[in-house]
């Protein structure tokens, strides 16, 4: 019997991770509600496979009978994490996901003690979002333990799969969100834009709701965050007129036709298109003081890492050596998990990394 589950084998990502885990010599039990698309990629990888939805716990249940961990791949999370999470702590099931949604972290946060009781690692966003962007947060808490400010970027330019795209258009209506004093507040859509130095020159970013606002607080204690995306023009204006029409995206056909779009496009970024393409990170934290760490990272395409980073992620649950209880990818693992997985640069910290003192002492 495997050891551990793909639930959502069938989608863009989920089907990565089912391919480079059978490359690895590894033998999940394939899974999701789509049967025929199941049986297809399970023959093509020689792996088992199940079928079931997440309507019914009955059934949900059944389908987890004999594994020890669920890497859960099928989104939109905010729909999909509470049946599959409820059921792992009914089944005493290691429960991780891909997820990059907020509110999904927060849910799980706080059902740290039910999962402890359990016996359960509840190990959300060990993919791209948010393994790297954590892993950051935690390295720079390390660099500047005084910390009570943490601004965190990302630059990219990859094509969404339709999970991804789904799961932003789901989210949109709602604008953005941002830690302060740590607490979430809900904020308009590109709430601030500064320059970032990605470390190939300055760009313009704008606040995203990413889900480090949830995750970095839980892994640093840092109590005021903020996420960014470099946007390019376009983009920018585009986000501050969510803040005035975003509402259209709740009107039933707009929204019905909107879906049907991302449905019928094509999956995702090519393996080329994977290839090709480097993720870069950005993170500064600050404290009352005017201390400041400023650190930067390179990965490859988000996709490509999320396949690493989970599989990883995985492996270290299965061999025991992670606490029960809601964890996040620096808790369980450190914030050097990121440049362990290959393809990622080691940390470079930022040359303006200076105290106010050793500036006046250099001068």
């Amino acid at each position: 019997m495997p050891d551990f589950m793909i639930y959502g084998a069938n989608g863009y990502t989920g089907s990565l991770i089912a391919e480079e885990s059978a490359l690895r010599g590894m033998c999940p039990l394939l899974a999701g509600r789509n049967a025929d698309k199941l049986a297809a990629l399970a023959d093509k990888l020689g792996l088992e496979y199940r079928a079931f939805g997440l309507n019914e716990p009955v059934a949900v249940d059944e389908g987890l009978r004999g594994v020890r961990l669920v890497l859960h791949c099928a989104g939109p999370f905010n729909q999909t994490s509470k049946p599959m999470a409820d059921a792992c702590l009914r089944m005493k099931i290691h429960y991780l996901d891909i997820t990059g949604e907020e509110e999904v972290f927060e849910t799980l946060a706080a059902r740290n003690a039910e999962a402890r009781a359990a016996g359960v690692v509840l190990l959300p966003g060990v993919g791209f979002d948010v393994v790297p962007s954590d892993c950051l947060a935690a390295h720079l808490k390390r660099q500047l333990p005084t910390a009570t400010r943490l601004a965190l970027g990302y630059q990219g330019a990859t094509q969404m799969s339709r999970g991804t795209a789904l799961t932003v258009l789901e989210s949109l209506p709602l604008g953005g969100v941002v830690r302060e004093h740590g607490v979430l507040r809900r904020v308009p859509a590109a709430w601030k834009t500064r320059l970032i130095d990605f470390g190939n020159g300055t760009t313009k970013a704008i606040t995203i709701p990413w889900g480090d606002v949830a995750t970095a607080f839980y892994s640093t204690g840092i109590p005021n965050i903020e996420v960014y995306m470099a946007a390019p023009w376009g983009t920018r204006v585009a986000a501050r007129l969510n803040r005035h029409f975003g509402w259209l995206l709740g009107v039933k056909l707009i929204h019905a036709w909107l879906k049907r779009r991302i449905q019928t496009g094509p999956p995702g970024p090519t393996e080329a298109q994977r290839r090709n393409n480097r993720c870069f990170l950005w993170g500064e934290a600050t404290d009352e003081a005017g201390h400041k760490a400023i650190s930067r990272l390179q990965t490859p395409d988000g996709y490509d890492l999320t396949v690493a980073t989970s599989l990883a992620a995985v492996a270290r649950i299965l061999d025991d050596t992670v606490a029960p209880g809601f964890q996040t990818p620096a808790l369980a693992f450190g914030p050097d998990f990121i440049v362990d997985i290959a393809g990622v640069s080691q940390w470079e910290i930022a040359s303006d990394d200076k105290t106010p003192a050793e500036r006046a002492n250099k001068l």
